[in-house]
């Protein structure tokens, strides 16, 4: 029944979203057609705007590099260092050696005066005084200055860097030039197409490279620099040729200059093309589209809800099972209290019985030492069995640890006894080192033995076959450290959270029941210790278990 109930869910699923999905198709393809002359000028748009920022942030990084290396000459080497010819031309061919592109002509060092003091480059520049160019009054007051194209004494366009030192005798300048034509090449590799241009021009509209079309460097551009705002900035007009020209303008070195992008939007005649056969295909195969979608989706969604039952299933056999053990306590509890009542009259016998012994006409008897063997042997599993039902009254109902005189190391050997057999059979070897001595504690022998046989079964089990199992102690402040650390294949780092919570496991079904390491975490930190586990994927697991020393006189 189950089945043919979600078989009709997933077909009511799929045709009620196909029926609502065929009207939002239908509007999508009305709208795709009407809005796609909006959306073709975005994109041209977009692309020319972030042409133009994307440029203008790379020219000024060109910029502020180079600037960068002159500030870090100036701060490395001092006044005299510099204008010294020879020291001069020898840093200005390792720079241009070692960072190659880098672009710079020349190289000069000028006095507070103006004066050029040593020079390194192709012109015949070596004692000019610069002390009246406009940009010298400016590299004194800023520190660091970029100057617009200009043609200077050499009469070419060309554009300088300069950076102000400090020297007893005022303020010294050191200055280079960038070649133009790198700075060109920069520009120009942002052109787009047989009719996109790239560009620098400054505030004043005046071209700081030469554009692609219509003029060269230092002409006057024909449009108002003002139109463009911060940031990037797109403006479109038609031009001569009937096409709508898109320019976009970026401002960069302190908005003195702007990177300028032009493309004409019929040049992108392809895409539009593309486009359209693109709105086709989506009409034309859209119903299966979704419809792919729709059953991938239900198919999903009925099969979490399988899952979600199954899970539920499982719970219900989890709370019947727990309605068990609960039965099973009651039980347990029953029975122990029936075997306490002859356990008691047991151990009164026998200490009626060792009394007997001390009586001279016992004492002289020669199976005198067999009686007093039998009687201790006759308590000691008289205190085991009373133990035995005080754990299965705990069982039943939450009870505070029993404490006892503990040895934790004896302990330990008496857990390893017991399994040592069962690790012998899969080729599993354990290693003991054990802290000597450790103090004794007062605590409940019987409890830390199920934690260590817990712990101890789990790594067994783990490794399966062919494994080392080492198992140390040691003494930490007020803590006793055990740790069990086994070479099996690790548990994974998801699993980590999870290995302490009741019911779950990951041995197959039947091999476990979830509560072991469950109800070890609740003894432990009942005992005011706490345990936790390390493990890495491949390298094996570790427990630490961590167990406050309780003296037995403060019990």
């Amino acid at each position: 029944m189950k089945r043919t109930l979600y078989r009709n869910l997933r077909l009511k699923l799929i045709t009620i979203t196909l029926v609502v999905s065929i009207v939002p198709l239908v509007l999508l393809g009305t709208a795709i057609f009407y809005q796609f002359g909006k959306l073709y000028r975005e994109r041209i748009e977009d692309q020319v705007r972030h042409l133009a920022h994307s440029q203008s942030n790379a020219v000024d990084v060109f910029l502020r590099e180079r600037t960068t290396i002159l500030a870090m000459l100036v701060e490395t080497q001092s006044f005299d260092q510099l204008k010294d010819q020879e020291n001069l031309s020898h840093l200005f061919q390792v720079i241009n050696q070692r960072a190659e592109g880098l672009g710079l002509i020349d190289l000069g060092v000028i006095d507070s005066k103006g004066n050029q003091v040593a020079y390194s480059g192709p012109y015949n520049l070596q004692g000019l005084n610069y002390y009246q160019q406009p940009w010298f009054d400016q590299v004194v007051r800023r520190g660091k200055f970029i100057s617009n194209v200009f043609m200077g004494y050499r009469q070419v366009p060309h554009v300088i860097i300069a950076v102000r030192g400090v020297y007893a005798y005022g303020s010294w300048i050191l200055r280079a030039t960038i070649d133009s034509d790198i700075l060109n090449q920069l520009v120009r590799s942002a052109q787009v197409g047989t009719s996109g241009d790239a560009f620098i021009v400054n505030r004043d509209g005046i071209f700081q490279t030469s554009p692609r079309f219509n003029g060269t460097t230092l002409d006057l551009w024909g449009i108002d620099t003002h139109q463009f705002g911060e940031g990037s900035t797109v403006i479109a007009f038609d031009d001569e040729s009937g096409d709508t020209r898109y320019i976009g303008g970026s401002w960069l070195k302190d908005d003195e200059w702007m990177m300028v992008i032009s493309q004409i939007a019929g040049q992108e005649h392809g895409w539009l093309v593309s486009a359209r056969n693109t709105e086709i295909m989506i009409i034309a195969f859209g119903c299966l589209i979704i419809f792919l979608a729709i059953v991938l989706i239900s198919n999903t969604l009925v099969r979490h809800l399988e899952s979600t039952d199954r899970e539920m299933n499982k719970l219900n056999t989890q709370l019947i099972q727990q309605d068990k053990l609960a039965a099973l306590g009651k039980m347990a509890a029953g029975i122990a209290h029936e075997i306490n009542n002859p356990l008691a009259v047991i151990g009164e016998k026998a200490g009626w019985m060792e009394d007997l012994l001390t009586e001279e006409e016992f004492q002289t008897s020669k199976n005198y030492k067999e009686f007093a063997t039998s009687i201790a042997k006759i308590e000691e599993h008289v205190d085991r069995a009373r133990k035995i039902t005080h754990n299965m009254l705990g069982f039943a109902r939450r009870m505070e640890p029993r404490l006892d005189d503990v040895e934790i190391n004896k302990v330990l050997d008496q857990t390893i006894e017991i399994l040592a057999n069962h690790a012998r059979i899969n080729d599993i070897e354990i290693h003991k080192n054990f802290t000597e001595p450790l103090p004794v504690i007062a605590n409940d022998q019987s409890q830390l033995q199920q934690v260590f046989m817990n712990l101890i079964n789990n790594a067994i089990d783990a490794i399966g076959s062919d494994g080392t199992i080492d198992i140390s102690t040691r003494l930490e402040k007020a803590y006793i450290d055990i740790i069990i650390k086994d070479d099996g294949p690790g548990i994974p780092e998801a699993v980590q959270k999870k290995i302490f919570d009741p019911f779950f496991t990951t041995k197959h079904a039947g091999k476990g029941t979830g509560l072991g390491l469950s109800i070890s975490y609740n003894i432990i930190e009942k005992m005011g210790g706490r345990i936790t586990v390390e493990s890495t994927e491949g390298k094996g697991t570790t427990f630490l278990v961590s167990l406050p020393i309780v003296l037995p006189e403060k019990k």
